[in-house]
């Protein structure tokens, strides 16, 4: 009889017995709603090995790919294979330090009396409490603040992978699932996974989801539309925009915010709770930058700065108040998880830094658990630390003319050319956006008094290694500013007061969108950002 897996812990395999039950016996929280009949589609867990010992997928199971599985429906045939399993809602390490934006309380739903009013509407009686969620649907993770309306306070910030992994890693994969024979699987997944951390939040803290009665949500634009369900085939295609996007150009609508009601949108808060979609800004740079803008106080910037949010798609933005260029790079999944043999997302266990000797190769692993897997802060402390003691060349060639190097041997995990190369690509995609936008918008980096780096990826990255292997631009580090989840606090920020969605809304309208791939010279920007040097003023 063999073990059955999950992260290090092992039970005996039996046969009939499903993955849903074994996770029972764990103690791991798999989400469900249809009392395990597979109707629901909410645990989807990762065979990572021993799928062949597994029954045959279900009916139930037919709108998943790869080795992707429900919990409920895949049961052990071969009790003496090896299996590994993995669930899909590995819990993310917050963010303990995010830059705080001081608003005043302005919320839309406030208490009088006895009532409970949005706007000038009683929609409830008052039952001792008013909450509202400040949700940023992300392509990897989302994270989500309850918040007290009446005191402003965040009472509580939870965070989950996001769902959807199994309709692809990246942008672009997840539009063609959506487009594809099981249209609108993604955006029920994310809902269950969403009201799933809603119910559970209730439970733990003690406050019924009816004491909830607003919600913004932001996030890029495809993770936006589709949570609202709004077709985002358009968003795949030239020229990239949301279908509200071309509502807005063809004055159908005058802002690409969403309003609703989570009746409507299926979120089980209060039924008449007003929902309010950021607004985008154009293309794949969505209403999480406008978070961004909002958290970093944009609108209100005298100097020139840059945000760089960090992450699947990764997003540029130069500018003030008076004057604002954005452009989204297609980074892809490279460094957070995919396309990397040991990459992995930023869960406990994964490698977050490394430091390279003559003869040790030193790691620091999240929560100092035992290694799994190495994350993006730790991949670019490994490259940028390759090119320090020379053991590989700007070309990401190793000295030695080897096709891997182990940095862990006793995991024996190793970075290899093929790994390399992927990473360069991801990181060239960084450098086009950040080089093309600065020389657009035409202000040296010495007169841009900051660089701000947003999202979670970029919270916990050796600034330094970053610059010297060119992922970042070349800012001296008494100019970088690491403001965590922003795009979070925009969205708080936009619940807490009213008034900065209007802010939000006129401060999309007027910033300037590069598309990245109509630049003459955007093959030679992107060839010369594969390189893993600083980034330099070489091309002209």
């Amino acid at each position: 009889m063999s073990p059955i897996r999950h992260d290090n812990r092992k039970l005996d395999s039996v046969t009939g017995k499903t993955i849903f039950e074994y996770a029972d016996t764990l103690r791991i929280r798999v989400p469900t709603s249809c009392n395990r009949s597979g109707e629901c589609h909410e645990c989807i867990v990762e065979i990572r090995q021993g799928e062949d010992a597994l029954n045959t997928p279900t009916p139930e199971e037919a709108f998943l790919r790869d080795n992707y599985r429900l919990a409920c429906q895949a049961y052990v045939t071969d009790p003496d294979a090896d299996i590994e399993f993995g669930i899909l809602r590995r819990q993310p390490r917050i963010l303990t330090q995010t830059i705080k934006r001081s608003v005043p309380l302005v919320p839309s739903v406030t208490r009088r009396d006895d009532g409970v009013y949005y706007l000038d509407n009683r929609i409830d009686s008052y039952k001792g409490r008013i909450y509202g969620l400040a949700i940023d649907v992300g392509t990897t993770t989302v994270v989500m603040n309850l918040v007290d309306l009446e005191s402003g306070e965040v009472l509580h910030t939870a965070s989950f992978e996001n769902p959807q992994r199994f309709g692809g890693s990246d942008i672009m994969h997840r539009i063609s699932y959506d487009g594809g024979e099981f249209h609108g699987e993604l955006r029920q997944v994310m809902l269950s996974s969403l009201n799933f951390e809603i119910g559970w939040m209730a439970r733990e803290l003690g406050f019924h989801r009816r004491n909830i009665y607003e919600v913004v949500i932001v996030g890029n634009s495809t993770m936006r539309d589709i949570l609202f369900g709004i077709d985002v085939q358009s968003i795949g295609e030239k020229p990239y925009k949301s279908m509200v996007e071309h509502e807005v150009l063809r004055g159908e609508k005058e802002t690409t915010a969403i309003h609703t009601t989570a009746s409507d949108l299926g979120l089980r808060v209060f039924p008449r709770a007003h929902i309010y979609g950021g607004p985008l800004i154009a293309s794949h740079v969505g209403a999480d930058v406008t978070a961004d803008l909002l958290a970093i106080g944009m609108d209100e910037q005298d100097d020139v700065v840059m945000l760089l949010d960090v992450g699947t798609n990764t997003e540029v933005v130069v500018g003030n108040k008076n004057r604002i260029m954005a452009a989204s790079c297609p980074a892809g999944p490279a460094f957070e998880g995919g396309e990397v043999m040991y990459g992995m997302p930023g869960y406990v266990g994964a490698v977050e830094s490394v430091k390279l000797t003559d003869d040790s190769c030193e790691c620091g692993t999240i929560g100092e658990a035992d290694a799994q897997g190495i994350c993006g802060s730790g991949l670019i402390d490994l490259l940028a630390e390759l090119r320090r003691t020379e053991k590989m060349n700007r070309l990401g060639v190793f000295a030695d003319g080897s096709q891997a190097f182990t940095f862990l041997p006793d995991k024996d995990m190793t970075l290899s050319r093929a790994d390399i190369s992927a990473l360069a690509q991801a990181k060239s995609a960084n450098f086009c956006g950040q080089y093309i936008v600065l020389r657009n918008y035409g202000v040296p980096i010495e007169k841009i008094s900051k660089l701000y780096l947003a999202g979670g990826f970029a919270n916990y990255i050796d600034a330094q290694n970053a610059v010297n292997i060119g992922f970042v631009a070349n800012f001296p580090q008494s100019k970088i500013d690491k403001v965590g989840n922003a795009s979070l606090e925009g969205a708080t920020v936009m619940l807490l007061n009213t008034d900065m969605r209007e802010v939000a809304e006129n401060m999309t309208r007027n910033v300037e969108h590069i598309e990245l791939e109509t630049t003459p010279d955007f093959f030679e920007v992107f060839v010369e950002g594969c390189m893993f040097d600083p980034m330099t003023a070489a091309i002209a």
